[in-house]
């Protein structure tokens, strides 16, 4: 990826370029201290002078008014905000009339900035006053007063926050008066900009140090650039956050989200002053100190999948290679291409205005936008979901809308890779608005997975929480409690395998793969077994996982370069073998291939299809001798409803086995399962209930004492005891119900069979 720079011969401004603010993907207004508003046009390359200000006013900064207020769209902002060097900020309309004008601070004010919806405007001074303001106008409140200029200002994701610099320092204060400010040393020198991201929620700084970092909403440095030779002088997100740019003197900078540098280019400029980008985020445009307006495309861009490399060579151009025998295509499109994505055998591209499905690269199906800001595309095997400004869609690859996701508070301009997951039956959606309460889930979740292959009953979804902490849990429960369990810590990314549910991770300091994650809810002790772990030695600092393909994992390390580390094929083929019920042939890999882990997740992949002989085999490979006892111990049972209740009790479904041999009428089975378990309060309260073996339930309970010399102290075993337990009585009433419950099963296996001869 790069940045493709152009310049006109003369600049347009005769002083500095001060401000620059798209109102169109197309077209841009400058300010400069001229006292000139030009307007660019980009597609018929004109220039044309909106208004020219009084003498007096010499502009500081400029921002539209979003176009997004209050979920309604406007396709096009109509006023703007200009703060000058005489204390005031101007509402200015598109065609330059002054709307108002008002008095806001003593000195410049250095900076003006709307809030996400457009219902509040805040303004930074040299007196070192940041002041709140209403859409028209009317001062709210001064949020600070300090000794020293506030050179920039930013507002936090959901505009309950602001960013402000303070000389060296960076200040996050919240609206609410009482909540607590955070403050830290940013940079050795002033810090003169500063940037924060709705969808990423990372803050950029810029300073005279000639640095740049980029910081979490936290005030943890993720990075730090090396010292330029200048002061670093503007600083810009891309709207969907993905890349950001830096202008220092003579100098222009694409960068990746977490620091690196993916281009640098040396336009004859002076200090670019003001960078903004345009709503698509295919070009930004520089004010500069010489009068000029650089404009800069973002071109060259890679996707890769499987044997095929596709780059964008120019705005509406394409390259396809095949790197198994070097064949090239060209795509061409009518509008610039503003989005694409390549996975599952398609290529989805949305421009401006179209959106794009290739399965080979001769006849795309084309539909036209809604919206045209597609910010966000994702994949599954038989969909695809395009986020765009005004909301969320999901497409067959024949171009059929299938659904359209919406809730109460979602916010679709703040969507991304991490908060969204797509399969090939669900979508899940992570709500910055209520990130503990939404789908049950106690739980800060900061990224979301979805498994992609396997029937829609079984799908899981994997959950990251803020601690970094993973958790997998069932999408479907069934009005029960959802259950959650932690599978892995210190995970920085994660995804799932394009074909098995195989999930990869970064954790720590190396590569996991858990090859069955589901293992968790069978047996959670054997999770372990079924990891395989690679040394992150080989990765550099902060790596970070983009795709896992067939058997290929392909990371991007912290310094920008992308590296492929290889996974072992056998676990896809064992979960192909599972879910098609080949247990002969799951055995057959585990023995060709010798790997412990393999047998782990066969054992439980065995567990949970409940079938016995397979697991036995699994376990006894493992060496867990108790549970091959067990589950012999389960093949052993009377009837089917004990084998099953057994077997939810072998995966510590205690609740849910109890309530089956309750159903099947097993009651005795049932008061039996809780003595075994020590759960002597709940086989009484059953006992009692049932008005069956009570008697049972003490005898048991006083022989348990007697082991620890101990007497009865609880009230309610007090109140049944009927002194001396006939032990030759209880075991007959044993042996009766489990001849009872043989009989009955047999009963049931012979009416099966009849009904069958039938």
């Amino acid at each position: 990826m790069r940045l493709k720079t152009s310049l006109l011969k003369e600049p347009k401004h005769i002083l500095h370029m001060i401000c620059v603010g798209w109102t169109t993907a197309d077209e841009l207004y400058s300010c400069s201290e001229d006292h000139q508003v030009l307007r660019w046009n980009l597609l018929t390359s004109e220039t044309s002078l909106v208004v020219k200000f009084p003498e007096d006013i010499y502009p500081v900064d400029l921002h539209w008014f979003p176009k997004a207020v209050g979920g309604k769209k406007q396709m096009q902002p109509e006023i703007f905000v200009l703060t000058s060097t005489d204390g005031k900020f101007h509402l200015v309309s598109k065609m330059g009339r002054i709307e108002k004008s008002v008095e806001a601070h003593k000195g410049a004010v250095l900076a003006g900035k709307w809030t996400y919806d457009g219902t509040a405007l805040i303004t930074a001074g040299e007196d070192g006053q940041i002041k709140i303001w209403s859409k028209s106008g009317m001062l709210r409140s001064t949020l600070v007063s300090q000794g020293s200029p506030v050179y920039s200002v930013a507002w936090g994701p959901n505009s309950d926050r602001i960013l402000y610099t303070s000389g060296r320092q960076l200040i996050i204060k919240p609206l609410q008066p009482s909540a607590k400010v955070v403050q830290w040393k940013a940079h050795d020198g002033v810090v003169l900009k500063v940037d924060w991201n709705s969808v990423n929620d990372l803050i950029l700084s810029g300073g005279e140090d000639c640095k740049y970092k980029v910081w979490d909403s936290f005030g943890r440095l993720l990075h730090s650039s090396s010292s330029h030779d200048y002061p670093v002088t503007s600083l810009s997100w891309s709207p969907d956050g993905e890349v950001f740019a830096m202008g220092s003197f003579n100098t222009l900078r694409l960068c990746d989200k977490t620091g690196w540098s993916y281009a640098l280019e040396k336009p004859n400029t002076g200090s670019v002053f003001n960078l903004a980008w345009s709503a698509d985020g295919t070009q930004l445009a520089g004010a500069c100190g010489n009068g000029h307006v650089v404009f800069a495309h973002v071109v060259e861009q890679h996707w890769e999948w499987k044997n095929y490399v596709i780059t964008l060579t120019k705005r509406r151009t394409m390259q396809v290679r095949n790197v198994m025998d070097d064949a090239v295509d060209v795509l061409e499109f009518r509008d610039r291409v503003i989005k694409a994505s390549l996975a599952h055998g398609h290529l989805v591209v949305a421009t401006s205005l179209q959106c794009y499905v290739y399965k080979n690269w001769n006849t795309p199906l084309i539909f036209d936008l809604k919206e045209g800001t597609v910010s966000l595309i994702l994949q599954a095997e038989k969909h695809f979901l395009l986020v765009d400004g005004a909301g969320l869609y999901i497409f067959s690859y024949e171009g059929r809308p299938i659904s359209s996701p919406n809730f109460p508070g979602m916010r679709a301009d703040i969507l991304n890779a991490q908060g969204v997951s797509l399969s090939n039956d669900t979508v899940a959606i992570r709500d910055k608005s209520d990130e503990k309460g939404r789908g049950g889930f106690s739980l800060d979740v900061v990224e979301i997975a979805l498994d992609q292959s396997g029937p829609s009953a079984d799908r899981k979804i994997a959950l990251i929480d803020k601690n970094r902490d993973l958790y997998l849990t069932s999408v479907r429960h069934l009005g029960r409690e959802p259950k959650i369990c932690k599978i892995g810590s210190m995970v920085h990314s994660m995804a799932w395998n394009d074909a098995a549910n195989v999930l990869c991770g970064i954790q720590d300091t190396q590569l996991t793969v858990w090859y069955y994650p589901s293992v968790v809810f069978t047996d959670k002790e054997l999770l372990p077994k079924t990891l395989f772990l690679k040394d992150g030695s080989e990765f550099s600092r902060a790596p970070h996982i983009l795709s896992y393909v067939g058997t290929k994992v392909t990371l991007r390390q912290g310094d920008g370069s992308l590296v492929y580390s290889s996974v072992l094929p056998y676990p896809a083929l064992l979960h192909e073998y599972s879910s098609s019920a080949r247990w002969e042939d799951a055995l057959r890999l585990c023995r060709f291939a010798k790997d412990q882990s393999l047998w782990a997740c066969l054992a439980g992949m065995a567990m949970a299809s409940r079938e016995l002989n397979t697991a036995e085999m699994a376990y006894a490979a493992i060496g867990e001798l108790p549970r091959v006892q067990y589950i012999n111990f389960i093949r052993e049972q009377p009837s089917k409803e004990s084998s099953l209740a057994h077997t939810l009790l072998f995966s510590g479904h205690i609740q849910e086995a109890e309530a089956s041999l309750l159903q099947a009428g097993l009651v005795y089975q049932a008061i039996q399962v809780n003595i075994d378990l020590f759960n002597w309060e709940r086989a009484l309260e059953l006992a009692v209930k049932h008005k069956t073996h009570v008697d049972t339930v003490l005898a048991y309970r006083e022989k348990f004492l007697q082991r620890f010399g101990r007497k009865e102290t609880n009230q309610r075993f007090l109140q049944y005891s009927e002194g001396v337990i006939d032990w030759e009585k209880i075991q007959a009433k044993i042996e009766m119900e489990l001849s009872k419950e043989r009989e009955k099963a047999a009963n049931a296996s012979v009416r099966s069979s009849v009904a069958s001869r039938r």
